[in-house]
């Protein structure tokens, strides 16, 4: 059976990439074709075949069945700034009946193991009257929730996932993403989280010199999903 999850994060800059890239890497190793997407990427470079996102590049190169880069991210803009003051100031509307079409031609490949890699926290705007968490509410996906573990994560997180069952989403799992190595009583913040989130925690993902896929799914367990 298929399985496919949305990838949400505490905050900016977690890892939420890395950690997918993990993920994918790790169902890799158990025989199962993958696949993910970014509906929506905002820092991307420029280049002879278009604007390119370095997220979206390393999701990717992570999966085993392949799709046109405008397929895997459909909406890319070139500032580094919030996905929809860069639509705005590109003259796009970030509409989530498009999204969802284009993602659910993604889930209709039939990967194994999909995923939907979101852009910063739950709550980041599309438009005026949207958010990317509508967009995780219409594909009806559970939630994976990368958890940057730093000072402040617990109130990130215990909200983060307070907001995704409020918009009545399946919180699947949690991995905790040790973004600053030198966060004070770690164990002790690490131990917190496993008591209050309210799913398993599917791996601690240590500082790496060199984060690449398969140093980061060495760390995770991907057999505690549903």
């Amino acid at each position: 059976m298929s399985q496919a999850y949305f990838i949400a994060g505490t905050d900016t800059d977690v890892g939420k990439t890395t950690i997918a890239a993990g993920l994918l890497h790790a169902a890799r190793l158990q025989n199962l074709s993958t696949l993910a997407a970014k509906p929506v990427a905002s820092g991307c470079a420029v280049t002879p075949k278009g604007l390119r996102n370095s997220d979206a590049l390393a999701l990717i190169d992570a999966s085993s069945l392949k799709l046109p880069y405008e397929e895997v991210n459909p909406f890319a803009f070139e500032p580094a700034i919030a996905p929809h003051v860069a639509a705005r100031e590109a003259g796009v509307v970030l509409e989530v009946p498009v999204l969802l079409k284009a993602m659910r031609h993604v889930l209709d490949q039939q990967a194994d193991f999909t995923l939907v890699e979101g852009a910063g926290g739950w709550r980041v705007p599309l438009s005026a009257h949207a958010n990317l968490s509508d967009l995780a509410i219409a594909l009806k996906l559970p939630v994976i929730l990368v958890v940057g573990v730093r000072l402040g994560c617990i109130n990130h997180a215990l909200l983060s996932a307070e907001a995704i069952a409020r918009d009545g989403l399946q919180l699947a799992g949690w991995v905790a993403n040790i973004v600053d190595p030198r966060t004070a009583r770690l164990e002790e913040n690490l131990s917190s989280l496993a008591e209050r989130l309210p799913a398993p925690c599917l791996g601690r993902v240590p500082w790496l010199n060199k984060a690449s896929a398969d140093a980061v799914a060495e760390h995770l367990q991907l057999d505690l999903l549903d």
